[in-house]
């Protein structure tokens, strides 16, 4: 006789994230108001799936960016959202491989002598991350023991449920170092406040991370950076194809995002040498305080960064004027866009939709996703607008879920119904001619990059990125935690390196067409269509 199922594993047997969906939506709206009123009620769960679209915010030139002027002056209104950085176009580099990126960030953790921040999803489990933990400690025992570099402190920001799932996990991976250099290793896990009450109680590990994570990519070393979409695991160091750019010799950028880090950092859990987790004293509980107030005092330690910054770069812009630039130091901008919609902040997702609202008819966006999934506002945007747009989308066959088994195995299906839908929604448009829609397709590669790449009227080269860990979907607005970098630049080498990037990408893809969905190998299952749209906005 079979062994009496607990409630527990009733639960794992029918669970899905189509009834996660259903419950947050009924559970949010009753218990929404209890939280309200102060009391963290035990079944506070997801946001409400309804998007809404804060309108795209048309601002004057700030007085504080005259700077702005001889460089790309379409693109001045960013300094009255964000810092304005003003560094050489020279010092920022276009890395295109995952080899690449791997090699540079173990060279750069050895030679480090201040500070070693990196901020992703997870740290993997296997021989290629162990080398780069090594790499971490060489650094810090050189610290311990060399005069040469003797304050060198290593802070890892990863997301609790990813870092957290299994046995062998980013954790186990991390704990040796936090052991053996207490004093001088940080390793702080964000927890999102969404993921509190029943739904942390009842959903399992791998699914839980749907509700929200910490999702930032930036791996820095003294005063230099890389930013990315890439995580730390050895499938982005082999064969997932991602963007990855480094800013080399850029003080003020990386102190920037290793203020940013430290800030989310104070948040989160801190993992201890005994593999416990504390908060910082006086900080709120991600899961077991006020939804409110954690969002609240998050919102307000992170928004230090910014606003300091903020400030700090609109005096300097203002000081230097455009000597820097007329002498060629400054003939390149970097913005950072920092988007925590749990937590109340929204820059990165206003001013892509001013990006988009502002593309004209003579301008091009070239755009891409590994997970095509846009929010309706951007769809609307895309749709609506006069620019030429050229999406690329990973083909079913390099989509990171493809072959996994179980539901998440039916997700490649899940973005083919998206994609179709969008695809004729154009056609239904009669936008064929101006949007076009590409895959990426590379045998045993998977696709991961993000980001857009901007031309203006008659320019050959891109003079705008936008490069970071944003997907442009529903989970990179409404429910992770999010950073890239917009580079405007008029250095015609950097711009070279751009458009070498962006034609490399799509050379690997084909444009989609309606025989495109025809093919027998892109049928998609009735019930994934039923499904999808349950399921969308967690993936």
């Amino acid at each position: 006789m079979a062994a009496p199922m607990t409630w527990r594993r009733l639960v794992y047997s029918v669970y899905s994230p189509a009834i996660t969906g259903v419950f947050t939506r009924i559970s949010d709206r009753i218990f929404r108001a209890r939280d309200r009123r102060g009391g963290s009620s035990v079944l506070l769960l997801a946001p409400l799936l309804a998007e809404d679209y804060p309108a795209p915010r048309h601002v004057s030139r700030p007085a504080g960016a005259q700077g702005t002027d001889g460089l790309c002056g379409h693109f001045q209104w960013m300094a009255e959202h964000v810092p304005a950085f003003r560094v050489p176009g020279t010092s920022i580099h276009i890395l295109t491989s995952p080899d690449q990126f791997y090699q540079t960030m173990k060279a750069r953790i050895k030679t480090a002598k201040r500070r070693v921040v990196m901020a992703s999803l997870y740290l993997g489990t296997g021989q290629l991350e162990q080398e780069l933990v090594d790499c971490m400690e060489e650094a810090l025992r050189r610290s311990q023991e060399n005069s040469d570099a003797p304050d060198l402190k290593v802070s890892i920001l990863l997301d609790y449920t990813r870092g957290s799932r299994g046995q062998a996990n980013s954790r186990t991976m991390l704990l040796p170092l936090l052991q053996r250099f207490v004093s001088r290793m940080r390793v702080s896990l964000y927890h999102t406040p969404d993921l509190r009450g029943l739904l942390r109680l009842l959903v399992p590990q791998r699914f839980n991370e749907t509700i929200g994570v910490q999702h930032i990519k930036v791996y820095l070393f003294d005063d230099s950076f890389i930013i990315s979409g890439a995580n730390l695991s050895d499938s982005y160091f082999t064969n997932r194809q991602d963007r990855y750019v480094l800013l080399d010799n850029c003080s003020e950028v990386a102190d920037f995002f290793s203020d940013l880090v430290e800030a989310v950092g104070d948040v989160s859990l801190q993992l201890q040498p005994d593999d416990s987790v504390t908060m910082l004293e006086g900080m709120v509980h991600p899961y077991n305080g006020n939804r409110q107030d954690f969002s609240a005092a998050a919102r307000k330690r992170i928004m230090e960064v910014v606003n300091t910054a903020h400030v700090r770069q609109q005096l300097v812009n203002a000081s230097e004027g455009s000597e820097d630039e007329d002498e060629g130091e400054g003939d390149t901008w970097v913005f950072p866009l920092v988007q925590m919609k749990p937590l109340g902040i929204q820059v990165d997702e206003q001013v892509t939709q001013r990006l988009l609202t502002d593309a004209g008819p003579d301008s091009t966006v070239f755009l891409t996703s590994g997970y095509f999934n846009l929010t309706r506002a951007y769809m609307r945007l895309v749709l609506g607008a006069g620019a030429r747009y050229r999406i690329l989308t990973a083909s079913p066959e390099v989509n990171g879920f493809f072959g996994a088994k179980g539901i998440a195995g039916a997700i490649p299906a899940a973005y083919t119904h998206i994609a179709r839908q969008f695809y004729n929604q154009v056609c239904r448009l009669g936008q064929q001619e101006r949007v076009q829609l590409h895959e990426y397709h590379r045998s045993q590669w998977t696709f991961h990059a993000k980001g857009l790449w901007y031309y203006l009227q008659g320019q050959d080269r891109p003079c705008l990125t936008l490069i970071g860990s944003p997907n442009f979907g529903y989970r990179s607005v409404h429910r992770d935690l999010e950073a890239q970098i917009a580079i405007v630049t008029v250095n015609e080498e950097l711009q070279s390196q751009l458009q070498e990037e962006q034609e490399i990408l799509y050379q690997r893809s084909n444009e989609v067409s309606g025989s495109t969905f025809e093919r027998p190998d892109r049928h998609v299952k009735l019930w994934v269509k039923l499904v999808t749209p349950l399921i969308k906005n967690f993936f």
